[in-house]
């Protein structure tokens, strides 16, 4: 009896696999702890990234807001049909500078964000989740670029 055994050397793709974790680590970290409000939606307008920051600003969890629709919870009744209409454009590819949105805080105040969207994209450029931390996770990320 004869015992055939073929091995192949993984050592370079496993050495290329802890460098893309440590990678998505370094960058879930940088969102998490930045000091400026990072909050994000999917396709269908929920949120699906909430930093410490924009939690500290508005007195939700990301726990408490993750996957709750981002405008008719977050956003003041009389700019959610603006505010749908700006996202719905980033979810197509048209990004958007410096606009304000009111927000409301867990306490029922109001805080006035100057944002951007910023559209995900994977490596061909496709609106699915390329600048997500989670590549499976579409939409966009809302910078704030100010907060009073």
């Amino acid at each position: 009896m004869t015992v055939v055994g073929v091995a192949q050397d993984v050592t370079e793709s496993t050495k290329n696999e802890r460098s893309v974790a440590a990678m998505a680590n370094e960058l879930r970290q940088f969102v998490d702890k930045a000091n400026a409000p990072i909050f994000g939606i999917d396709s269908f307008g929920r949120v699906n990234e909430w930093n410490d920051k924009t939690a500290e600003i508005t007195g939700f969890s990301s726990k408490e807001a993750l996957g709750k629709p981002l405008v008719s919870t977050f956003i003041v009744p009389k700019l959610q049909a603006s505010v749908t209409n700006i996202l719905d454009s980033a979810l197509q590819g048209k990004e958007t500078s410096n606009y304000e949105l009111e927000f409301t805080t867990k306490s029922n105040e109001i805080r006035y964000l100057l944002v951007n969207a910023t559209t995900r994209r994977d490596p061909d450029s496709n609106i699915v989740g390329g600048k997500s931390l989670n590549p499976s996770v579409d939409g966009i990320f809302i910078i704030v670029l100010l907060s009073p």
